[in-house]
C-alpha cells in the first residue's frame, strides 16, 4: 500500500475528520472566550483594582521609572508583567469551565444505549413435558 493511500484511508476516517473539526471550532470559540474575558471581564477587574487596563500592570526590575506604559517600560530593562499573565489564567479558568458545563450538559442529554433485551426465561417444567408430549404425538 503506497503513503497516500494510507493517508487518504488516515484523513477520511471519522476520528480524523472529527478532530479537525473540534480544532477549527475550538480555535473559533477561544477567541469568543478571548474577547469575553479581554473586553467584558477583565475591564471590571481593572476598574475594581484602580485602573482601565489591567493587562498593562507590572512591577520594574530595573530601575524604571513608574507612569511609563508596559512597552516602554521593557524597553528600558526587565519587568514582572502579571497583569497580562492574571488577564490569560482568567481567561484559561472560564475556558475550562465552560468546555466542562458543556460536556457535562452533552453526556447529560446523551442517551444510554439501550439495554439487550433479557433473556427468555425457561418455561416451568410442565410446559416443557406438555410440548414434548404434543411433538410426539405430531410423529
Amino acid at each position: 500500500m503506497s503513503m497516500m493511500q494510507e493517508f487518504r484511508e488516515f484523513a477520511v476516517k471519522g476520528n480524523a475528520i472529527d478532530l479537525a473539526v473540534g480544532v477549527i471550532i475550538g480555535g473559533a470559540f477561544g477567541k469568543i472566550v478571548d474577547s469575553i474575558v479581554g473586553d467584558l471581564i477583565m475591564p471590571i477587574v481593572g476598574k475594581l483594582i484602580g485602573g482601565l487596563d489591567f493587562s498593562s500592570y507590572y512591577i520594574p526590575l530595573a530601575g524604571q521609572a513608574a507612569g511609563l506604559t508596559l512597552e516602554e517600560a521593557k524597553k528600558s530593562g526587565a519587568v514582572f508583567a502579571y497583569g497580562n499573565f492574571v488577564t490569560i489564567l482568567v481567561n484559561f479558568i472560564l475556558l475550562a469551565f465552560i468546555i466542562f458545563m458543556m460536556v457535562k450538559q452533552i453526556n447529560r442529554l446523551k442517551k444510554e444505549e439501550p439495554a439487550a433485551p433479557p433473556a427468555p426465561e425457561a418455561p416451568p417444567e410442565e410446559v416443557q413435558l406438555l410440548r414434548e408430549i404434543r411433538d410426539s404425538l405430531k410423529r
